[in-house]
């Protein structure tokens, strides 16, 4: 995926160290730059809506349980 582009996908929210990731349910996974931490989700199902902003990296607008 190309910096610039929307994401609204579906998956789990995983924390590794200080890093929160979306384990997508496609396969793969993208680390999220997040506004709030969202330490309630943390191993749960979550809705992801964000922008491309590098390699694997979503600047997320939205994350709520799915």
């Amino acid at each position: 995926m190309n910096v610039g582009t929307r994401v609204n996908e579906v998956g789990t929210l995983i924390r590794d160290g200080g890093a929160f990731y979306l384990r997508r349910d496609v396969g793969g996974r993208f680390e999220l730059e997040l506004q709030r931490t969202p330490v309630d989700l943390v191993e749960k199902r979550v809705h992801l809506v964000g922008t491309i902003i590098g390699p694997g990296l979503v600047s997320a607008d939205g994350v709520s349980a799915a």
